[in-house]
């Protein structure tokens, strides 16, 4: 019964992980979905079915619905009708194909430009092998393109030229959700396209301007080393809960781990005869090895014998309420961490006091003691050293070895011809 649970456990964390990772989805809508697959791992547990399968998922459906239609369902129902097909779909392949919401119709691109619109994204798709969500971005993209066309008469492509494409940048409106930079770049493929299949005589693609935006990070909050020890000395360590959060803390504090690796912390990752922690980040799917630091593993020891609930889920860090499941949102420790600041007394104002800052003032402590960037870019689990560096800005202490003394003014200076620099 533990390996039926541990498998089916392992297999919906999987898959909303897939959901969240390589579909965007949100957090909330994975959550969602995380409860219907704890209903359906109820129904296999107290029917006695050895694993889920396909059949196992047309039972779960039969005994919701009985014989009726999806058309005949609710909403929430259809809600665990999809869930159970998601997820019969991800064991038997490994993927999940992202289902368009019913009523948000399809885009139909028609007249003459707009067949050749079509060809090109089914290219596109086929040919270049894009995934589903980066072809709708292509649709939506291309889509203010076509719409413009129409507004303004143009029927066909051989009527596009340089000053119908130039009249068209420039109408953009900037303040849009959707960057002028994303629907120059499907702009520029598409008139490529049309180029190379001899719809156009002129390659406008490379007339296209560019644009690029470049929006400067705010400046990072962090906190003394002073500060960051009253934070961890203040989480009280007597209950389960108090366990658990004091855990959560040396963690971030220490090894700067997102929230996000955090809260999808498993027993796996945990390598105590090396004294390391390996996994692979959420946000970059960068593999990252960091020492198992002796604070931080009696923290997580502490709290797996005195303070876990029993549970056979992989994950380490569970809710303490039941039915006590893991972390379904970085929320969760985004909250122990804002609430342990509070609780501390520390001073928050005008800074963030979330785990970030903790990841933060980790990288800013680095810096201090003159550790070099790329071993900073790797201690914190960064692509490169170009999102490190972001941190220079805040060492004010390696700034000022980069003063220059300022020469003194000579007194001669101040005296001009036909008086002082005063008159």
């Amino acid at each position: 019964m533990n390996k039926q649970i541990n498998d089916f456990n392992e297999l919906s964390s999987n898959a909303a992980d897939f959901l969240e990772s390589q579909l965007s989805y949100s957090s909330r809508t994975v959550d969602t979905y995380r409860k219907n697959w704890k209903r359906i791992r109820n129904f296999i547990v107290s029917n006695g079915i050895m694993c889920f399968n396909k059949n196992a998922g047309e039972q779960a459906l039969y005994h919701a619905f009985k014989d009726r239609s999806v058309a005949e369902l609710s909403e929430s129902e259809k809600q665990f009708y999809n869930s159970i097909m998601m997820l019969s779909e991800f064991q038997e392949t490994g993927q999940i194909k992202i289902r368009v919401r019913p009523y948000k119709k399809p885009i139909v691109f028609s007249g003459p430009i707009g067949e050749i619109i079509s060809v090109f994204l089914d290219y596109k798709r086929i040919e270049e092998r894009l995934s589903i969500i980066s072809i709708h971005c292509y649709e939506r993209n291309i889509l203010r393109f076509w719409s413009y066309c129409n507004e303004k008469g143009i029927c066909f492509i051989s009527d596009i030229n340089l000053a119908v494409l130039l009249q068209f940048i420039g109408e953009l409106d900037r303040n849009k959700s959707v960057p002028v930079c994303t629907i120059l770049t499907t702009l520029r493929s598409f008139l490529k396209y049309a180029f190379d299949q001899k719809h156009l005589s002129a390659d406008y693609s490379k007339k296209i301007p560019r644009y690029k935006t470049v929006i400067q990070p705010k400046l990072p909050s962090t906190y003394s080393q002073d500060e960051i020890e009253k934070l961890i000395l203040s989480v009280e360590r007597s209950s389960a809960t108090g366990k658990r959060n004091y855990a959560i803390i040396l963690i971030a504090a220490r090894l700067g781990l997102r929230a996000s690796d955090i809260c999808k912390l498993k027993f796996e990752n945990l390598h105590w005869d090396t004294s390391t922690i390996e996994f692979n980040q959420f946000k970059t799917g960068k593999a990252i090895i960091l020492p198992l630091l002796p604070d931080v593993g009696n923290a997580i020891i502490d709290y797996l014998k005195y303070g876990r609930p029993e549970s056979e889920e992989p994950y380490v860090l569970l809710t303490q309420k039941p039915p006590y499941g893991h972390f379904n949102t970085s929320n969760v420790v985004t909250h122990v961490v804002q609430r342990a600041f509070i609780n501390a007394g520390i001073n928050i104002k005008d800074r963030r006091f979330g785990p970030h800052t903790l990841r933060h003032s980790l990288g800013f402590r680095m810096l201090e003691q003159s550790t070099l960037l790329p071993v900073i870019s790797e201690v914190l689990g960064h692509e490169s050293t170009e999102s490190t560096r972001y941190y220079l800005r805040i060492d004010l202490k390696s700034m000022r070895q980069c003063m220059l003394d300022v020469p003194p003014v000579p007194t001669d200076f101040y005296e001009q011809k036909g008086g002082t620099f005063y008159d």
